[in-house]
């Protein structure tokens, strides 16, 4: 069995920070992660998004080049190479993770890990299994996508943010289920490009967990953007038997 000083259980922001910095301070450090290295934000969310915001914002400005004194003719866009682009941004920086662990000397260890009595973690691979033990144990595992019970992810239809990151097509239009900082990047984002877009939001007001100075000005600039909002509503279920995707909605 490897013994390590810390093993971190996680390779998210959270997680290779804590690795790098405790291998600076001379611990024998091990990493696990079951997919790819910088976990869900560097991979599926913090980061992609941002690519696919900038490839929007891009799209926004050469369509108003006049407002800037500019000339832009015939202004269009591939979706399928902005969706490219993003997936190449989030693959270079899980790279570059990758990098400073080799700088790092850290150990990284491919698999899920499962937590064990006596400060071990067992790590489950698709070809092996191994346990490993350290004198310190850091859980940097994340979060994931909620599925609500009314609203199951079918991947085609209803689909989780993975998906929306990922569609080989553009839809023409989209509901948004949820205004935190997810749903609203995703809003702004196929906006920008053309699909109609709709949010329905639970609570009373968008990005609800900020001020509410925020989340007037951003309702009044995503309302003048075309984007339809709808607050203080649930979606309470979905029908996907047709072409599209009928939602009930409670206000």
């Amino acid at each position: 069995m490897q013994e390590f000083d810390l093993i971190v259980l996680g390779s998210g922001p959270g997680g290779y920070v804590a690795a790098i910095r405790a291998s600076q301070l001379g611990l024998k450090t091990a990493i696990i992660e079951k997919e790819s290295l910088g976990g869900v934000c560097l991979n599926w969310g913090c980061i992609p998004t941002k690519a696919l915001i900038k490839s929007a914002q891009v799209f926004e400005y050469l369509n108003h080049a006049e407002d800037y004194g500019l000339s832009a003719k015939s202004v269009s866009y591939d979706f399928t190479k902005v969706i490219d682009r993003s997936r190449g941004v989030a693959d270079s920086m899980s790279k570059g993770v990758q990098f400073l662990m080799k700088k790092n000397q850290i150990t990284v260890i491919e698999g899920y890990g499962t937590l064990l009595p006596g400060k071990k973690i067992k790590v489950t691979a698709a070809e092996n299994e191994q346990t490993i033990s350290a004198s310190h144990i850091i859980i940097a595992t994340g979060a994931r996508s909620r599925e609500l019970p009314n609203l199951p992810q079918d991947g085609v239809k209803v689909i989780g943010y993975r998906e929306a990151m990922t569609l080989k097509t553009q839809p023409k239009k989209m509901i948004v289920v949820g205004s935190g900082a997810i749903g609203i990047e995703f809003a702004y984002f196929y906006n920008a490009m053309g699909t109609e877009v709709t949010v329905v939001e639970y609570q009373p007001n968008i990005v609800p967990v900020e001020d509410e100075e925020i989340s007037k000005q951003l309702e009044r600039s995503f309302k003048k953007a075309g984007i339809a909002i709808k607050t203080a509503t649930e979606v309470t279920k979905v029908d996907t038997k047709g072409a599209g995707v009928k939602a009930t909605i409670t206000l």
